[in-house]
């Protein structure tokens, strides 16, 4: 199946990002193991941002990795566009975007060059390399740095070209680890506004983020991951129907029953 008939595909409507009990157990010095990832299932369809938040160590980055092929699962299946991640690993490459705040530029080369080459290296078409560079230049705000060389790029400016390398090959499925990590807001808004306008098209997104008014403001579904499992999953509105509670923090701590402290008040 060629990327086009892949996102055409897309369009009727079946389930572009299928997680099915994914379990990941990395070893640890009791012998026991640490599951990461405790039968994990969710799917996305065509045209939904799905974010997955969850505090620091909930499972959020090791689940986007097995979703992308980066790790293996121990056990359960990834399934993008139609093909097992772990059975298919090079179909599945050329169906997605993958953004983390690891993913590095080529210090020696600028933006504009990596991504031609980028661009070629996916496969797009050779007539559609130019202007697909171009869209996404003139689209993050990347025209006044474009020609620069890679290692003189300010932190922004760096995971600016980071996601416009992430989005040159056009993949109908996008999987986004903190895309606004180390952005002003003025950058923030611009990403954002990106990748709702990618929604817009068709595309299936995975966004993962610690701000969560992003969330809030971003994610058609939401699903909440604690100790590696999904603790609850749904839009907004049902989440906070089935809570209680408004503020999208206030819902976590209430699924997960989490006492906070108070402060009493001086007297």
């Amino acid at each position: 199946m060629s990327g086009k008939d892949r996102y055409n595909a897309a369009q009727t409507g079946m389930d572009m990002v299928v997680a099915d009990n994914l379990v990941k157990v990395f070893p640890s010095p009791d012998g026991r193991g640490k599951r990461a990832v405790d039968g994990l299932s969710f799917r996305v369809g065509p045209g939904k941002i799905y974010g997955l938040l969850g505090p620091n160590g909930a499972g959020k980055t090791t689940t986007l990795r097995l979703m992308s092929g980066l790790m293996s699962p121990s056990s359960g299946r990834a399934i993008l566009a139609g093909h097992d991640v772990s059975q298919e690993p090079q179909e599945v490459k050329q169906v997605i975007g993958f953004l983390t705040s690891n993913t590095g530029i080529y210090l020696r080369l600028s933006p504009r060059e990596l991504l031609f080459y980028f661009a070629r290296l996916h496969g797009l078409a050779e007539d559609k390399v130019a202007s697909r560079v171009a869209y996404l230049i003139d689209w993050l705000d990347i025209t006044d740095f474009a020609d620069l060389r890679g290692g003189a790029l300010s932190t922004g400016q760096k995971q600016k070209t980071s996601i416009a390398r992430a989005l040159v090959g056009d993949p109908p499925i996008l999987i986004m680890d903190e895309p606004t990590l180390g952005l002003d807001v003025l950058s923030n808004r611009v990403i954002l506004d990106f990748i709702k306008r990618e929604r817009d098209e068709g595309k299936t997104i995975i966004l993962s983020t610690h701000y969560l008014d992003e969330a809030e403001t971003m994610c058609d579904v939401i699903g909440l991951l604690h100790d590696g499992k999904l603790v609850a999953e749904g839009t907004l509105e049902e989440l906070r129907t089935f809570s209680g509670e408004q503020r999208l923090s206030n819902i976590f701590l209430k699924v997960i029953h989490a006492d906070v402290p108070r402060l009493e008040k001086r007297p």
